[in-house]
């Protein structure tokens, strides 16, 4: 079971999750928007992939983190043709065209088009150059 669901709980003026054309959604994703999530056309997610553009507040210590309410993070975007590998969490930060993200990352800062990222924060290990029509280590 996949739980998708676009509520605006952080008082957003719009509260918008799409996802394009040609998408595959794995088993047991959790894809929670509360301002903007677009996933582009042919991105395929693995099973157990996170996908959020908030974060539950944690501030007060003396309060239960499930009381504290709901902090907004920047608006979350998928490239098209992009993979997203098993297990991993994509949090207010965005993922190019045709990118890959390897099993267990958590992306956490943008990725641009054309790269693979891997690991916890999520860093470029590949770019894929334009001009010379291959992939490069970073």
């Amino acid at each position: 079971m996949t739980w998708i669901a676009a509520l605006p709980l952080t008082n957003e003026s719009n509260c918008n999750l799409i996802i394009g054309e040609g998408t595959i959604i794995g088993h047991l994703n959790h894809i929670y928007a509360t301002g903007e999530i677009i996933i582009g056309k042919n991105v395929l997610t693995a099973d157990k992939v996170y996908i959020s553009d908030n974060l539950h507040k944690y501030e007060d210590v003396n309060i239960p983190v499930m009381h504290q309410g709901i902090r907004q993070l920047s608006k979350v975007k998928i490239g098209d043709g992009s993979w997203i590998g098993e297990n991993v969490c994509v949090m207010g930060a965005s993922i190019g065209r045709n990118c890959i993200i390897g099993a267990n990352s958590v992306v956490t800062k943008d990725i641009p088009d054309y790269c693979v990222a891997v690991g916890s924060p999520a860093r470029i290990i590949k770019k894929y150059n334009i001009t010379l029509q291959k992939w490069e280590k970073v």
